[in-house]
Order: structure tokens, then sequence, then C-alpha cells
């Protein structure tokens, strides 16, 4: 299949699928269904110049007048009392003498993947989406720890379908400390009629609260169309809470953070677009070194508008991709505080003009608008200019792109008055076991290799694991780009790691946090600490530039006891 993915690809198009590979695992039976066949997407819609897709570079889609639109919020996923048919415990896999029972302790939730309608813009045409409970974003999964749940994701999607995509899915808690069952394999796949319930223990990794994540997200993650899947709609924000950082700006604990909380606590899912001359969101999955589109799109709405309180707000930026790289500042050239990098909070505030984001990377930061006098409209500007899916140019844009205005609008009185604080120490840093770590050192160089990608030469294999892991032992890959002119936002599931040396330097203060993203620029070499506790089975660590990943750069790697 690997030597003609293109083929393949093209394939699944005509058929409004993909081939069936890859096992089911423990899912319910689903009738037997044949895949009916779909026209064809032209390589170029009408009205679009082929030559910009060519290099990567976006369509030009219809105009868009910005500000039109409000921020959309997304709605908080709502527990449900019962799931039906109940869930079969026999499906989890129970790691020994973690002590976790995946029964009737949890909370319950169902997501039902399937078509809605949306608007991205009023000057563009209402149309068919595919998202969880049928919008996007998806709504927003909220967790406190010590409270596992179950979330069962029913894919509802038609396989008679036209576009790019295929109604085939496998959803992946992106960061979450969470069994291999539940991690959203890549190639354990839910097909239309079916469902699968994952299980989030909500623990801290290795039982320490240091471990404690934030800003997480939820996505679809099938072997071959997660650009597409994910492009056509199918993400969502996961927030997770604890007694430090409790989302209670209010709250009496002394260990409380009480960072801006509640309707001032706001995620921001970043997405750039492309549309055809019909104004309906158009993709091109064959542009292997990535894809731009030219529409800046937030929480699903083209360059919306915020209206907010002279007062702290919590903002959890998210680049949901497919391959662009932001480099974010305030129009009026005001610092930022960040708190989180991937959802981590930082040991201390760092203040910042300007956040870099690669794809699937978040930062968490504090803007203060106490300041500003009523009727002042600060924008959100993208400066990083990038002309290809590859990498940004390196030239800084001023102005920048507007994607989102900020407008004070309001005294912050009554229910909006200001309770929050940034403290100055936030979460500390677990310790590190160096020494330990330092007989157990592995390279990984991510390259391209026969037009498509590849990690040490090697392309994406879902049978066999590329390497195995020790259970608990601490070890320090280093992380190569081969170079070439691309960039690779390089995720590892399961846990996060540290930074040690970036080209052998130490980390800068945005890079001294946890992460499960490391974005590597042409000719990077990144050590970073790392350690696999508490659960085993298989994972992957991938590129997330989803194109990349879609072509073979993605490795498993097996957790093993």
């Amino acid at each position: 299949m690997r030597s003609s993915r293109r083929e393949f690809m093209k394939w699944s198009l005509v058929t409004g699928g993909a081939a069936l590979v890859g096992g089911l695992g423990n899912l319910q039976p689903a009738s037997a269904q044949s895949l009916p066949v779909c026209p064809l997407l032209p390589t170029v819609p009408p009205g679009l110049d082929p030559m910009p897709l060519a290099e990567g570079l976006p369509a030009h889609s219809p105009a868009t007048t910005p500000w039109a639109v409000p921020l959309a919020i997304p709605p908080v996923l709502q527990q449900v009392s019962a799931l039906n048919p109940l869930v079969n415990p026999d499906e989890h896999q129970m790691n020994k003498g973690f002590g976790y029972d995946p029964g009737p302790a949890n909370e319950l939730y169902q997501i039902d993947i399937k078509p809605g309608m949306h608007s991205f813009h009023p000057d563009l045409p209402t149309q068919d989406v595919w998202g969880y409970n049928g919008i996007v974003p998806g709504p927003t999964m909220v967790s406190r720890y010590g409270h596992p749940k179950i979330v069962r994701f029913q894919n509802q999607l038609p396989i008679d379908y036209v576009g790019f995509g295929v109604p085939e899915t496998s959803t992946h808690n992106h960061n979450g400390h969470q069994e291999s069952y539940s991690d959203g394999h890549p190639t354990e796949i839910v097909y239309s009629g079916q469902y699968r319930d994952h299980h989030y223990p909500i623990v801290y990794a290795g039982n320490d609260q240091r471990e404690a994540l934030g800003s997480l997200w939820y996505h679809d993650h099938r072997f071959d169309f997660t650009s597409q899947n994910v492009y056509r709609g199918l993400a969502g924000f996961h927030m997770m809470f604890d007694d430090i950082d409790s989302g209670n700006e209010q709250d009496p604990n002394p260990q409380a953070l009480r960072l801006p909380s509640g309707a001032f606590d706001i995620p921001l899912i970043f997405s750039d677009k492309a549309f055809d001359s019909n104004g309906k969101l158009w993709f091109d999955p064959f542009n292997f070194d990535g894809f731009l589109g030219d529409k800046w799109c937030v929480n699903g709405k083209i360059q919306p508008y915020l209206k907010v309180a002279r007062r702290k707000y919590r903002f959890r930026l998210l680049d949901a991709g497919p391959s662009r790289v932001y480099d974010f500042a305030l129009s009026n050239g005001v610092m930022m505080t960040l708190i989180a990098t991937d959802g981590n909070l930082l040991p201390a505030p760092v203040p910042v003009q300007a956040i870099t984001m690669g794809v699937a990377q978040r930062r968490d930061i504090i803007i203060d608008f106490s300041a500003y006098p009523i009727g002042t409209e600060i924008i959100l500007e993208n400066r990083a200019e990038q002309k290809n899916g590859r990498m940004q140019t390196g030239k800084l844009l001023l102005p920048g792109s507007p994607v989102l205005k900020f407008i004070v609008d309001r005294d912050a009185v009554g229910a909006e008055q200001d309770f929050s604080q940034v403290p100055a120490s936030l979460r500390a840093m677990p310790p590190m076991e160096l020494a330990a770590a330092q007989t157990h050192q592995r390279t990984f160089s991510f390259e391209r290799k026969s037009g498509a990608w590849a990690i040490n030469g090697a392309f994406y294999d879902s049978t066999n694991p590329g390497f195995t892991v020790k259970q608990g032992q601490p070890e320090i890959w280093t992380l190569k780009n081969g170079g070439g002119g691309w960039v690779h936002p390089i995720h590892i599931h399961l846990e996060e790691f540290r930074i040690l040396t970036r080209n052998g330097q130490l980390p800068a203060p945005e890079d001294q946090g946890r992460h499960d993203v490391v974005l590597l620029a042409p000719g990077e070499e990144v050590k970073i600490y790392i350690r696999f506790r508490d659960f085993t089975g298989k994972y992957v660590m991938h590129c997330h530039n989803t194109l990349h990943e879609d072509h073979a750069m993605m490795v498993r790697f097996d957790v093993v006891s």
C-alpha cells in the first residue's frame, strides 16, 4: 500500500471510503456495508487557479467581510445518565497494579460523529460539515481529576457522501494519559454504524500532581485521512482541572491559583481554510508538503470578534492545522502573559510579545483588558509569513494578518467582577532522573523519502512496532529534522516530555515546561527527556503537519512491562 499511496487515496475519493485495513478491536457489530460510488472531486475546483495549489498556496477564496460575526464558544459536553447498550468492561485493558476500574464509578458521555450544517461566514453558503455532535468545533469536554469518564464515540457519518475525507474514524484524546485501547490508535477504526467506548481515567501520570494536564483537544486520527477528516470538522477542545488549576477564580482553597475562569476562560481553535468559487469548503489532499487556507477561522468562524469586559481573560490557543505555523501578537504591541504550553502550566508566568505555534501545539495566555477604555479595539494578528505548506519564510509581517478582534465594550461589574489573579508561581515541574536516562538513548530523524515522509528511513507500519519502550524507564531521545526546507511539529502519544537542549543550547523560557509537541525547523536537533509509566500497549509518534502524518511520517512504538 505504501508504494501506491496516491493511487489509494484517489480510489478512496472515488468510492467515498477507504480500504478496509487495520483491526476493528472489540467493536459492537454492525451490518455488512458496501461502499457506494461517489463522484471524484476535480483536482482543481472550478474557478480556482491551479498554480498556487502546485506550490501548496491557498486557493483564492471568495471575499468575506472581517468582523461580521461574533466568536462562537463551543458548548460544554453534558453527561448522560446511561449508555445503551451498556459498556462492556472486557473491552478495556486492565493494567495490573494501576488500580482503576472502567465500571459504574465513571461519568458517562456520548458523542455522535455526524454531519451538520455550518456557517463559516454570512458571505458564504451554509454547508455540510462533519462534526462531533454535528457541530464545528465539537463540544468542549470538561474533566476534573479523580472523576474518570467513559466517552462513547458513535459513528453516524454517511457512507454515500461526496467530497474529501472518509466516514471512518478513530478519535484521539490528544495528550491524554489513557490506556492504549482508548488512545484512538490510527488503525483501530470505527466504521459508520459502529461505536467505541473510550475510558479516560483522569489520573496524574505517575500519581504525581505536578504532572497535571490542562488544555487538551480531541480529533480524528484515522490513518491516511487525519488531515481530511479534521479539516472537515472533527476536532474539539478538552479542559482539565484539579485543586490547583481549579477553574474557579473565587476558590477559597489556598492551593488554588484563581486564574480567570468560567466565561473568562475561552478556548480558541485556529484553522485556516480555503473555499471554492461557490463558497464551499475545499481541500487538496494530494499536496504532500502541506496545505494552507487563505481564510482565518477561529472556532469555526472567519475573522470573528469578541466583546470583552475590562478585566483579565484566559485564552487557550490551539493550532488545529492542517499545516500552518502561527506567530501571534497583539496589534497594539502590548505583552501577553504565557502561563501554559501544550496544556501544561509553567512553573511561573512568562511575559511574551509573540507566541509561535505549530500544528497541535497549545498555548494558554492571560490578556488583561482592565486598563483599556471602553471602545478600544485590539486585533490578534498572525505575523508569520508562510507561502506554502512547508514552513514560514522567516519574514515577520508588520502589521500581521488580522485574525480575531477584541472589542472592550463594558466595565467588569456584578457577575463579571474580576476576582482572578496571575500568581508568581504556577505549577512546579516534576524531577527528571537524568542519570538513569543516560543509558537509554535513541535518535529519530524526520525526513523526506520517495516523495513521502519517513522516520529513520521507514514509513508507518501499523502491524509492527518500530521500537519498544520499557515501562517506567527514563530515556533521552534526540529528534532531528533531516532538513529540506520543511518544519515538523512532532507529537508523542501518552506522556509529556521535557526539552533538554535545542541545537545544543538550553531551552528558552517558553520551552522549559512539559510538552507533547515540539516544532523542529530544518536541520534542528532537539534532545528530550521522556518516561512512559502506568500503561502498556501500542502508541504512536508522528509529525502533526497532518499531510505529513497521512503520508507515512509516523511510527508505532509499544510500551512493555
